[in-house]
């Protein structure tokens, strides 16, 4: 599910500042999926304003020789994040914000799994995450560039416990300009905070099951 700019957004004037307007090329989702255009919040490093774009979700590392990478990452784990290679540089000082106003979760066998729609108590779901700009090797200085991104992360709290046992780590109100300012030097106990305070979030959501994901659509959010 995704960003729809006519909600009221949570979090007051802070996130507001970094939700304005739509990422060009917007386009409403019920059914976005990895490697697909996902919205994310963050802060310009070199004028400091906030920026709102669709990124390529599945986060590739500057160092990686294509758009793509050999294990998935389009999650990292919150508790090891600061540690793996392919994080560590945008945990450092390239956060950033996931707005989406819903997601999914799947039970039950592979052959037979029932997705479950779940919202926050507020429109806009922030979620915590990290980007990366991916330059093609080949391309001249001033093109060839890919904002990807992913998510962060965490053991399921609330409700979400009887679904899966992680969780995305949704972002508080309170660390919010810390986790968006990229001269706050980013570090393990930054993750553990920002996943700490993401769990009394977690005990407000609110799931339901749907029918199988087909199409794209706001009928995927219809009750099963």
């Amino acid at each position: 599910m995704d960003y729809d700019e006519n909600m009221n957004v949570a979090g007051g004037r802070e996130l507001a500042r970094w939700l304005t307007g739509r990422p060009a090329g917007y386009e409403p989702s019920w059914n976005v999926k990895p490697t697909q255009p996902l919205p994310i919040a963050f802060t310009d490093h070199k004028s400091g304003d906030p920026r709102f774009e669709y990124a390529f979700w599945s986060l590739v590392p500057v160092w990686s020789k294509e758009l793509k990478t050999r294990f998935p990452t389009f999650n990292a784990r919150s508790e090891t994040a600061s540690e793996k290679a392919s994080f560590k540089a945008s945990v450092k000082s390239r956060r950033c914000i996931i707005p989406v106003t819903g997601f999914y979760e799947w039970t039950g066998p592979k052959s037979s799994r029932t997705p479950h729609a779940i919202f926050g108590p507020d429109p806009i779901l922030p979620m915590a995450g990290l980007y990366s700009w991916w330059h093609e090797p080949d391309a001249g200085d001033d093109e060839g560039w890919h904002l990807t991104a992913t998510i962060l992360t965490r053991a399921s709290a609330g409700i979400l416990q009887t679904l899966h046992d992680r969780m995305p780590v949704f972002m508080s109100d309170e660390l919010l300009a810390d986790w968006l300012d990229p001269e706050t030097e980013g570090d393990k106990l930054l993750l553990d905070a920002v996943s700490e305070a993401s769990v009394p979030i977690s005990e407000h959501l609110r799931e339901y099951a749907v029918k199988p994901l087909r199409g794209d659509g706001s009928e995927l959010i219809e009750p099963a």
